[in-house]
């Protein structure tokens, strides 16, 4: 029978610590490790994510809208505005701009809403990337 070691519990990091960081790589793909003096890692995170979102653009893809109804459309319309919205400045421009698409059929337009989304989803792991380095877990 293996004894299982105890967990180190690490001590709560400071919200004033990791929080600019993660807001700012919200509003701007890559900022928060442009605040952190990791460049490469935020180049690469800004051409990354700004690429795909203008991709999914130029594809008409559809920007979702928060609907409830039955479980699946709740789940697939809030989790598509959730992927949508962590674009940060680059889904407030888009709507605030007037580029959001109506939903249409077809293939392209289909890809082009899984781009923008998808593109919120790596930004949102950029966040927590940013987080783990601000909070000192992660060099």
């Amino acid at each position: 029978m293996a004894v299982k070691e105890k967990e180190e519990k690490q001590p709560a990091v400071p919200i004033g610590a990791w929080a600019p960081a993660v807001a700012l790589g919200w509003l701007i793909p890559g900022g928060g490790h442009f605040l952190l003096k990791r460049t490469g890692r935020g180049v690469l995170l800004l051409i990354a994510v700004t690429s795909m979102f203008v991709c999914g653009l130029m594809m008409r893809g559809y920007m979702f809208q928060p609907q409830t109804g039955d479980l699946l459309t709740t789940l697939i319309n809030v989790g598509g505005f959730v992927g949508d919205v962590a674009g940060g400045i680059l889904y407030l421009l888009t709507v605030w701009l007037g580029y959001s698409q109506p939903d249409v059929a077809g293939h392209v337009h289909d890809y082009g809403t899984k781009f923008l989304v998808v593109a919120g989803l790596l930004n949102i792991l950029a966040m927590v990337d940013a987080f783990e380095i601000a909070a000192g877990r992660k060099e």
